[in-house]
């Protein structure tokens, strides 16, 4: 599995809104819903790769599709 490394988290938040998610609310971290799922994006820069590969996973995508959507 590709790693999704230096990924910034409003680049990421982004690319979740484009596929279905919004932003629940906002702190250290950023929560976001689809209606069935929840992600919790870390405000830091860059996402480490593994927690960026793992929500991506959590919200249904593909690493290829999350690409695209970037």
């Amino acid at each position: 599995m590709p790693k999704l490394a230096g990924v910034n988290h409003l680049d990421a938040v982004r690319a979740f809104e484009k596929a279905g998610f919004w932003i629940v609310r906002q702190g250290k971290h950023i929560v976001m819903t689809d209606g069935t799922r929840i992600l919790t994006v870390p405000r830091h820069n860059p996402v480490n790769a593994i927690t960026m590969g793992n929500l991506v996973r959590d919200a249904g995508l593909t690493n290829d599709r999350f690409r695209e959507l970037l």
